[in-house]
């Protein structure tokens, strides 16, 4: 039943790299490759330095998880 209102993204579960890597059986490397330059994800990390490494956290809203997960299933 659709309540007129458009989807918003924001409101949608989002996934983290290993939650998905776990229920599709697949390393944590290749999970982080379907998703790390896919629209809508979300990327989250601090700015290099000389002294500390870069790191990045991704989360997946839903959707862009059922799209990825469609395309790749083809």
């Amino acid at each position: 039943m659709s309540t007129g209102t458009p989807h918003n993204p924001a409101l949608e579960r989002h996934w983290s790299i290993q939650e998905i890597a776990t229920i599709w059986g697949l390393s944590t490397q290749t999970v982080t490759k379907y998703f790390a330059e896919e629209p809508g994800v979300l990327k989250h990390g601090n700015p290099p330095t000389r002294k500390r490494r870069t790191y990045t956290t991704l989360r997946v809203p839903e959707s862009v998880l059922i799209r990825v997960h469609t395309r790749i299933k083809q």
